[in-house]
């Protein structure tokens, strides 16, 4: 028997920009339901807003998310700050993404690709316990804790 888990971002309006975004960094499909295919009317306030969404890649890759209700402003709910000093992590945050790569090379095209327009919290580079370790956060908020996986 598997079990998968899948994160899921919640989102104040720009759902559909991330799950784009991260489409395009890991590829795989983006699949995105509105609220008004779901039966809210078209000229509510909202409708076009992205009540389920997931990107799926034949990588393993998996991030599923959605705009709350009345959500707008951009970002996803719950982004505090992170940021790195003396060796430590300071962060108000309930949740970073991990993302895990087996070599430093494929984990530099997917830092490399979150990084624009990202906050750099820890610059990606060899640590005491991987062979590349970095962490940042995404235009949209979130933070992404980026390791090499491979002993």
């Amino acid at each position: 028997m598997a079990i998968q888990t899948t994160t899921h971002l919640n989102f104040r309006g720009d759902a559909r920009a991330a799950l784009d975004f991260y489409g395009s960094v890991f590829g795989g499909h983006v699949v995105v339901n509105t609220y008004a295919e779901f039966g809210m009317p078209a000229e509510a306030p909202g409708a076009d807003n992205v009540v389920f969404g997931l990107v799926a890649a034949e990588n393993g890759f998996r991030i599923a998310g959605y705009d709350v209700p009345g959500g707008f402003g951009g970002g996803v709910v719950g982004a505090g700050s992170t940021r790195r000093e003396q060796h430590t992590t300071i962060t108000d945050q309930a949740v970073f993404v991990s993302l895990g790569a087996d070599s430093l090379e494929e984990l530099q095209s997917y830092w490399d690709a979150l990084a624009v327009g990202a906050a750099i919290v820890e610059p990606l580079a060899a640590s005491t316990w991987s062979a590349g370790f970095g962490m940042l956060t995404d235009r949209f908020g979130v933070t992404w804790s980026a390791s090499v996986t491979a002993a």
